[in-house]
């Protein structure tokens, strides 16, 4: 009795634990919350190629990738004739030659051809690079304002032109988008990359101490 005298708060906290049972059986119960409200759909399409194709940076950037393949291809026509020319020397110089000068002569041409296929994959690798670099600028500045459209129009999806097979003409922007493309990227200078050509020597004939498949043939010895 004491004890119920001097704590009599801690007491009824433990009657009512011994009853907890029927009194939590007795509240009412919770509020279930309130459904979440449906996000409202809206779309947008843009067309990407046909602003790649379009734009005015695009055609600047295919215009200096062109003048420059031009220029590559250029340098290697002149290259291909010097061997043109070298190779037909040879093949004159065939009767006068040992089998060894001829096969030594043989072996520096086709070391000449080796090395301007490498050049020319060394060209053409640089001009793609070049070529990706700037459209990824391009793309940079596109998704910028493709995003900028979205958020005007409240739109949380946006599809590309290729992806789609029907639909509502209202929602393409691509018009839009190459406008407000050609105003805040009206040039577009493209940083070539270059070339760099691989310096390993061609396997295969060389170090299996083969004579390479390119190089003139010796002419068999004279009958005496």
């Amino acid at each position: 009795m004491v004890f119920m005298r001097a704590r009599p708060a801690l007491w009824a906290c433990f009657i009512g634990l011994l009853c907890g049972g029927e009194a939590f059986a007795q509240q009412p119960p919770a509020t279930p919350p309130a459904p979440a409200t449906p996000a409202v759909l809206s779309v947008i399409v843009v067309d990407v190629q046909a602003l790649l194709q379009n734009s005015k940076a695009a055609k600047m950037v295919r215009q200096q990738i062109e003048g420059k393949r031009a220029e590559y291809a250029k340098d290697i026509s002149h290259q291909e004739e010097t061997l043109r020319q070298e190779r037909d020397a040879l093949q004159r110089q065939q009767g006068s030659l040992t089998p060894e000068q001829l096969n030594a002569k043989g072996r520096d041409f086709q070391g000449k051809v080796n090395e301007l296929d490498r050049d020319v994959q060394a060209k053409r690798q640089a001009l793609e690079r070049s070529n990706a670099d700037a459209l990824q600028k391009i793309q940079e500045v596109m998704v910028k304002i493709i995003t900028d459209i979205a958020h005007d129009r409240k739109a949380n999806l946006v599809f590309q032109r290729s992806e789609l097979v029907l639909f509502d003409q209202g929602f393409d922007v691509t018009d839009e988008v190459l406008q407000k493309l050609d105003e805040q990227l009206p040039t577009m200078t493209v940083n070539f990359v270059a070339p760099v050509a691989a310096n390993a020597p061609d396997p295969g004939a060389a170090a299996q101490g083969q004579t390479p498949a390119a190089a003139p043939k010796p002419a068999p010895p004279k009958k005496k």
